[in-house]
């Protein structure tokens, strides 16, 4: 399994998976985790996203440690993975330095909940809705501030009823 997630293989991880691989590897220290790991610092966010969804735990007691997913993604400087994580319940320890805005982590979490991602403390994993993107030659008139400022002010409100 750990040779698919280093290639970012994600169809080999699903079959390794299939076939019975336990989602919890054990690293060279004897802590779980060693799968998810891979995936974050390498920067799969799919492969990210199919570990949790199958078990694979977001959060350890302490996620400063070095070797939780969140310390991995940050060491490999993988923020759409550390986006990922965010919206999958990691909890991000005070003073951790994740590379993340933060509108860019209030925008995570309130992905997260919004879209019912899966957490640690279980829930169900769906996947975002896909947009259709639409190129425009000229946008002559159009402020994309204001919907950038529509969406902060909905994470804001959804943090401010937690």
């Amino acid at each position: 399994m750990l040779k698919a997630i280093r290639s970012g293989r994600l169809q080999e991880v699903r079959a390794v998976l299939d076939a019975g691989a336990p989602v919890e590897l054990i690293d060279g220290r004897g802590d779980p985790g060693l799968p998810l790991g891979v995936a974050c610092f390498m920067g799969y966010a799919d492969i990210v996203r199919e570990l949790v969804g199958r078990g694979a735990k977001v959060n350890t007691p302490d996620n400063a440690q070095p070797t939780s997913p969140l310390s991995m993604a940050v060491r490999g400087n993988r923020s759409e993975v550390i986006k990922t994580l965010i919206e999958l319940g990691a909890e991000v320890p005070q003073g951790m330095k994740t590379g993340l805005t933060e509108q860019e982590m209030l925008i995570a979490r309130w992905r997260g909940q919004h879209f019912g991602a899966k957490t640690a403390a279980g829930g169900h994993n769906q996947e975002p809705p896909v947009f259709e993107e639409i190129e425009m030659i000229s946008c002559y008139g159009t402020d994309t501030a204001v919907l950038d400022a529509d969406m902060i002010r909905a994470a804001r409100e959804m943090e401010k009823k937690q």
